[in-house]
């Protein structure tokens, strides 16, 4: 696996001020040596001439960015949804993270219409969305996965899940052959949690993305001590 910090592992610094998005690729490349995942939550603009900026401060620093997260993608409207895309081209990220709806929030026929058509839009730009188990939505489980990429039938749907989100019930192994990134939190024990992924996955040897809320200082040690995990 390679590790990539998620921005929104420290969502707090980026947000208030105390951490920018740059700064934040910078400490990934400097002080964790490890790839990153942007949320679009911490995009100060998207306009070219910052996302040429960012592209290139990672192609300076050796950097991949592993994916940008988007949870709202499939509620967004058809420019909503090109605009992430464009994002991700401009970026070199060869995934977009995606979770859906909360279950109860529309008739399913009228999401399964948003997530078509995000699907098509990742076949149209060459960018492979991959589905989040967030709790309560319409991916919540192995079987509602299963269910959201059968139905949609498109090669750029795939699984972005984080297993410690699902119940016992569920075997998420069944998932792996269309696992395109693999979530974990930044907080847990590496020594723990890692061997748990591998043995669910052995045949995983894509981005594992990060996150959690931490502050700095908790951050950088947790990152490092993951980095070495991985890498070791």
């Amino acid at each position: 696996m390679k590790p990539a910090v998620a921005s929104s592992a420290l969502h707090d610094a980026l947000v208030s001020g105390a951490l920018t998005q740059i700064e934040f690729v910078e400490w990934c490349a400097r002080d964790v040596v490890c790839d990153a995942v942007l949320d679009i939550r911490h995009f100060p603009r998207s306009d070219d001439d910052y996302l040429a900026q960012m592209k290139k401060m990672a192609a300076d620093y050796g950097l991949t960015i592993a994916a940008l997260v988007d949870d709202t993608l499939c509620s967004r409207d058809e420019l909503g949804v090109e605009s992430i895309f464009r994002m991700a081209l401009a970026l070199g990220a060869p995934l977009i993270a995606t979770a859906l709806e909360p279950e109860l929030s529309a008739p399913w026929i009228d999401q399964l219409v948003h997530i078509g058509h995000v699907a098509r839009a990742g076949k149209r730009h060459n960018v492979t969305v991959a589905l989040r188990n967030e709790p309560l939505s319409r991916a919540a489980s192995v079987t509602a996965c299963k269910q959201v990429i059968k139905e949609t039938d498109s090669a750029w749907l795939r699984y972005g899940p984080r297993l410690d989100r699902f119940t016992d019930a569920d075997e998420p192994a069944q998932l792996a052959q269309k696992t395109v990134l693999l979530w974990a939190d930044l907080a847990d024990d590496p020594s723990v949690t890692l061997p748990h992924l591998q043995q669910t996955m052995p045949e995983y040897h894509g981005f594992l993305a990060l996150d959690g809320t931490l502050d700095f200082a908790a951050a950088t040690a947790a990152a490092k001590l993951w980095v070495a995990a991985v890498r070791a």
